[in-house]
């Protein structure tokens, strides 16, 4: 069956997650430890018992969900069977698919990723501002809301993620995304869920991010993929390892565009994708973007062993 892996990024978090493969296999337990000593604090005791506040923190959600992708990564990957021909992942989970895919080591990833989180909760710290998923909304009237509001108030408010038919992230200043929370319903949406992140991904806000992020990225090797990989700014494959570092950086202000990515994955192929990391939250995109193609995810996974 043709596979894709899928490495969900920041709102899957939850505390207790990677317990179980830690218990169970002595690779994702090697990987725990390895972060613990690379970062200089208990990574593996914030994912397996929080505190939740300081989990949900970015600075500290990205590196644990890398390490705990990574993780059930190398505790499944001799259960996933099927012929793997696409890799992807949702925001930081990008970086996990890089490190699966042979682009980077485990620790230069850990670095990256811990980088660019602290990075990124600094420029929240500078200029506040959070996510919020607009449920029922189509990505025209997501647009509409933001234009309108961010004139309104004269903030930065836009698209952040375009998930799947029904699901929109919008992402910026923290007034602006207040007022829109409150107009949603105006634009015939659904519902509106604020997001567990604390600054305003994939929006101007972290355009500071950049210039320091690049100059991370300079100092680490990166090798050709081992298998192709799907970004999220272009919803499409990259293998030129300096479009690759172009991509990681533009990925920080633009959208992530995940519904298209999907698509494409499935036009070329695509039988199921497989979930690799904490919850289900992309399972359930590609029930409904791309049904019915098969989705599974690894918290699945490791119930069904028994773990």
């Amino acid at each position: 069956m043709k596979t894709a892996l899928i490495f969900p990024g920041q709102g899957s978090q939850y505390v207790g997650m990677g317990q179980a493969c830690y218990r169970a296999s002595s690779d994702a337990r090697r990987l725990f430890e390895q972060a613990d000593s690379l970062l200089g604090y208990s990574l593996s005791r914030l994912c397996f018992v929080g505190p939740s506040g300081q989990l949900n923190e970015t600075a500290y959600t990205q590196p644990a969900l890398f390490v705990t992708s990574m993780a059930l990564w190398v505790a499944l990957r001799e259960y996933i069977a099927g012929d793997i021909i696409f890799a992807a992942g949702h925001s930081v989970g990008e970086f996990v698919a890089l490190c699966m895919a042979g682009v980077m080591s485990f620790p230069d990833g850990l670095q990256i990723v811990a980088t660019r989180g602290q990075l990124m909760q600094n420029a929240g710290k500078k200029s506040p501002g959070g996510m919020a998923v607009l449920l029922g909304a189509t990505l025209e009237a997501a647009e509409s809301l933001c234009k309108d509001v961010s004139g309104i108030v004269n903030a930065h408010l836009v698209v952040a993620n375009d998930n799947c038919p029904g699901q929109v992230v919008i992402s910026g200043a923290l007034g602006a995304l207040e007022l829109a929370m409150e107009r949603a319903g105006d634009y015939g949406i659904r519902r509106v869920r604020r997001l567990d992140v604390s600054v305003a991904p994939h929006s101007l806000l972290m355009a500071p991010v950049q210039e320091p992020l690049a100059q991370a990225l300079a100092t680490v090797p990166l090798r050709e993929p081992q298998i192709p990989l799907v970004f999220n700014a272009t919803a499409r494959p990259a293998s030129d390892l300096n479009e690759v570092r172009q991509l990681l950086l533009k990925q920080l202000t633009s959208p992530v565009r995940w519904r298209e990515g999907l698509l494409w994955m499935v036009q070329q192929g695509v039988e199921r994708f497989v979930e690799i990391g904490p919850g289900a939250v992309l399972s359930g995109m590609v029930r409904r973007a791309v049904s019915p193609v098969q989705s599974v995810a690894a918290d699945d996974m490791v119930s069904g062993l028994g773990w």
